[in-house]
């Protein structure tokens, strides 16, 4: 497939996961891909079997400003223009409130919500030169509340309404700012929780489909939305949970 041809992508947080997934998929469909994250030694592991002269690995840490102006920069001086912002980047404390940290809180914040800000700032003039758009990978959990994950709740919340806001904002200067909300996907992040059985069941309970989901199945909801398919949506934040939050809450009943 070639529908992202002569388009060029950042994906952020793309060592692993859904992000891996994500540059991959936009990859095959012809993008040229800028991936970032911490460690360069995972990025490169993702680049391994994509096309050398339509990729680009540049290290940061997107909760710093400066490397995320950086990394926009970067994109920019390699292949001349930005097309699509992917915001994956984060990390999930768990915890109750009184028993998590400070430290903890400023993590997530810093993250999940700084790093979507300061990218998406450094982003946005060449997203309005270029027509492009936003994918924020959001999650569930900036839909409704967990047990014992406020701050990760806080920080998902925030990104949800941010992508709100910006749709908003930006619709008339030609940029569509649209996010993901996953469920259970089956990542590094998560890769303890997939090991309980007891706990897989549980949540095989409460997902219609009856399972997780796969990084891929959340990179190709990304694709669309960034795609011209999706050319009149904007301002979503669209669940990929397996028919999760079609639940009001109440247990099955026979």
């Amino acid at each position: 497939m070639t529908r992202f041809s002569g388009k060029v992508v950042i994906v952020t947080g793309s060592g692993s996961g859904i992000g891996a997934a994500t540059a991959r998929r936009f990859a095959q469909d012809g993008a040229s891909v800028v991936l970032n994250g911490r460690t360069r030694e995972k990025l490169e592991r993702v680049t391994t079997d994509l096309e050398p002269d339509r990729v680009l690995v540049q290290t940061g840490d997107v909760s710093d400003q400066g490397d995320a102006e950086a990394l926009i920069a970067a994109a920019v001086e390699r292949f001349g223009r930005l097309d699509i912002l992917v915001n994956n980047a984060g990390v999930v404390p768990t915890g109750p409130l009184l028993e998590a940290s400070v430290a903890d809180w400023r993590k997530v914040m810093a993250i999940d919500v700084d790093g979507v800000f300061f990218c998406t700032r450094a982003a946005l003039p060449h997203l309005i030169r270029s027509g492009g758009n936003i994918v924020n990978v959001s999650s569930v959990s900036g839909l409704g509340g967990d047990w014992n994950m406020s701050f990760y709740n806080a920080a998902k919340g925030a990104v949800s309404n941010f992508t709100r806001s910006l749709a908003l904002e930006l619709g008339e200067r030609g940029v569509r700012v649209n996010a993901v909300n996953p469920g259970l996907t089956f990542t590094d992040l998560t890769e303890d929780m997939k090991g309980d059985t007891a706990l897989m069941k549980r949540f095989a309970e409460r997902i219609p489909l009856g399972r997780g989901a796969e990084p891929d199945e959340v990179a190709d909801v990304i694709a669309f939305l960034a795609s011209e398919d999706a050319r009149y949506v904007t301002g979503v934040n669209l669940p990929v949970d397996g028919g999760l939050t079609a639940s009001n809450g109440q247990p099955k009943q026979a």
